[in-house]
């Protein structure tokens, strides 16, 4: 009689997030996925429109045109010495792409529970590939902006050599702000109704229709708290070359953006393991 076997089992458990040093690794590992969730959410944006990509140079062009009407030739705001349409486009490019950033990072939990709910992969994935893909839509919309300056001869000064700075800087602010709402979403199914309302009330207290030169002296630093000011008058500055930055402004409104950006990363992966059992 042969003598029983005695088996060994080991469990393998995958946790999010186990260590912060694997955690960034697996990122990496899964990049694949990364490029796949961002060229899904591409095509399923323009699939079965009618005039496709081109939606995302009819929105912000049709908004430059009001805001133009509005500000321009109804209030006679000033221009800092640049058409108009010109002035309204550099502001409206970094505001688009945080408004785009903010929804579709705010739902893209949400969007991807089916895959959340059953595979293991870092989490923080899925609102980064939604933030590429509105920054996709910012290239696109750039050819706006170089339209427009054809159009009025206008030659960029070499402070245009900064702009990527100005990038990244928008690029930080929209991480960090969606991936709180990201991470809140799920919990509180309420700011899928929150976030439109912060957007469509942020475009009006950002100076995107007008320059932030025609608020008071006295009440510019408290304006900056909105880090988004810091954001649009940095890609003024780099674009129309003649405007003038507000330094103690712009340092406040970067100080916030880090804060945003590095608290969303922290409260994200704070809550992160949660988010399977939840959504």
């Amino acid at each position: 009689m042969s003598s029983p076997k005695i088996l060994s089992q080991q469990e393998l458990v995958i946790e999010a997030g186990h260590t912060d040093q694997q955690y960034w690794k697996d990122i990496w590992r899964y990049r694949e996925l990364f490029y796949f969730l961002a060229w899904r959410d591409i095509l399923v944006r323009y699939k079965q429109t009618a005039i496709g990509i081109a939606w995302a140079l009819i929105r912000p062009f049709l908004t430059m045109v009001v805001f133009t009407i509005v500000f321009g030739q109804l209030a006679k705001l000033p221009s800092e010495g640049v058409p108009y349409p010109i002035l309204v486009f550099s502001a409206m490019l970094p505001w688009q792409f945080f408004a785009n950033s903010l929804s579709e990072c705010s739902n893209s939990l949400i969007g991807n529970a089916n895959l959340i709910s059953k595979v293991y992969f870092p989490r923080l994935i899925v609102p980064t590939s939604a933030v590429v893909v509105s920054f996709v839509d910012f290239l696109i919309s750039g050819m706006i902006l170089l339209g427009l300056m054809a159009w009025y001869n206008f030659v960029p000064s070499w402070r245009i050599l900064t702009l990527p700075l100005f990038i990244v800087i928008a690029f930080a602010a929209s991480m960090g702000a969606g991936l709180w709402f990201a991470s809140l979403n799920v919990k509180y199914r309420d700011f899928r109704y929150i976030v439109p309302f912060i957007v469509q009330f942020g475009l009006y207290i950002s100076p995107v229709g007008f320059s932030s030169s025609v608020v008071p002296e006295k009440w510019r630093l408290l304006y900056s708290l909105n880090p988004i000011v810091g954001v649009i008058d940095g890609f003024r500055w780099a674009i129309l070359g003649g405007s003038k930055l507000y330094l103690p402004g712009f340092l406040l409104s970067l100080g916030l953006v880090i804060l945003l950006f590095i608290s969303g990363i922290w409260y994200f992966r704070k809550v992160e393991r949660t988010f399977a059992d939840v959504i």
